[in-house]
């Protein structure tokens, strides 16, 4: 029996395939805009250039300082650039960054957004957009920061490192993973969670290996596409809270952070969401999730660990006391103790396990 659910379908245009970023012009246009502005990370500078090319007239400038988590203080300096140049469009080249600062100028400034990922990020069909100031790293979600158009162009992730692919792939997996167990879940989204979840998995050890393999690249991408949706239809609990934590009070590398926790995570929520852990298992083809998920992520050669990541070890009570603070509803109370012992263990790069029955009274 299907139980009563509400799916609301979100407004963005998707093109994928091979050398599709050729398009860019034409859906600036598209869009009604006139002047783009280019946003990149410094090394991503010259792949923007490139970009600028495509471009032609429609250039109005490049802003290359995205940063890691969207410090308010960047989009600030990004907000200027806008300004000087006059541009009425931010073209977004690369992963969480770019498409953050992106989100971010759309948020303060209204201008249409057109995204181009070259990683396995996901953010790009969201209307999430992540901000840190202070140390402190908060979310909103509004159809504001929702780009318009996004172009997949699976050619623009061969240069992709191996290391980068392993662990972007994965932080795009965990955006499926809590899809399935969502307050909000229904049965489409869980459904392009599972196949997004078989089809990065299968294709993510590849990649480790035959980093040009166009068949594994192009599966990658069109799992992270599945994902990045199930990311932007849903809420999601733990893990991302986590993550958000971590990465905000620490300074730790995005995407490596949400591949150490996100067996950690699920272990936790494990007791109380079995039919999304046989739904991860069967996706995976492990008998457990948490375990199948470990497992993956050890075969890929990436770290294990956030001491690995550069967490102090005193971080650990730090990041238990924010995650409580404020908690994103998750399926298993959320405990300090639980929440401690699930944080360490990340820490230590150890096996998951599920917290103690004992933390649900603490």
């Amino acid at each position: 029996m299907i139980e009563t659910f509400a799916y609301e379908a979100l407004p963005s245009r998707v093109r994928f395939g091979r050398g599709t970023i050729k398009e860019v012009a034409a859906e600036v246009d598209r869009l009604g805009a006139r002047r783009a502005l280019v946003l990149t990370t410094p090394q991503q500078a010259a792949a923007g250039e490139r970009l600028g090319a495509l471009l032609g007239s429609a250039l109005a400038g490049y802003f290359n300082d995205a940063t890691m988590h969207t410090p308010v203080e960047v989009t600030e300096r990004a907000l200027d650039t806008l300004r000087e140049t006059g541009a009425d469009c931010v073209v977004a080249l690369g992963g969480g960054s770019t498409t953050g600062l992106g989100k971010a100028l759309a948020l303060r400034s209204g201008v249409s957004q057109v995204v181009i990922p070259t990683t396995y990020a996901g953010s790009e069909m969201t209307p999430i957009l992540g901000q840190t100031e202070g140390g402190r790293k908060t979310t909103i979600r509004s159809l504001d920061v929702l780009p318009e158009t996004v172009i997949y162009d699976v050619d623009l992730t061969l240069s992709l490192p191996p290391m980068l692919s392993a662990t972007s792939g994965v932080n795009a997996m965990a955006h499926a993973v809590e899809a399935l167990y969502a307050r909000d879940r229904n049965p489409i989204i869980s459904l392009m969670a599972q196949d997004g979840i078989r089809t990065l998995s299968s294709a993510l050890p590849i990649l480790v290996h035959e980093p040009a393999n166009i068949e594994a690249r192009s599966h990658a991408l069109y799992g992270a596409w599945l994902c990045g949706c199930c990311l932007g239809a849903v809420g999601m609990a733990l893990h991302h809270k986590l993550c958000h934590t971590l990465g905000g009070s620490f300074d730790l590398p995005h995407a490596e952070t949400h591949t150490v926790v996100l067996p950690h995570a699920v272990a936790y929520n494990a007791p109380a969401a079995p039919e999304a852990m046989a739904a991860i298992s069967r996706a995976l083809g492990a008998p457990d999730a948490a375990q199948g998920l470990y497992d993956l992520v050890r075969a890929l050669g990436v770290p294990l660990s956030l001491a690995k990541l550069g967490m102090p070890e005193s971080g650990i009570d730090k990041a238990a006391d924010i995650a409580v603070e404020n908690p994103y509803w998750n399926p298993r109370p959320v405990t300090r103790g639980g929440i401690r012992d699930l944080v360490a263990r990340a820490f230590a790069g150890e096996r998951p396990r599920a917290a103690a029955t004992e933390d649900e009274a603490a």
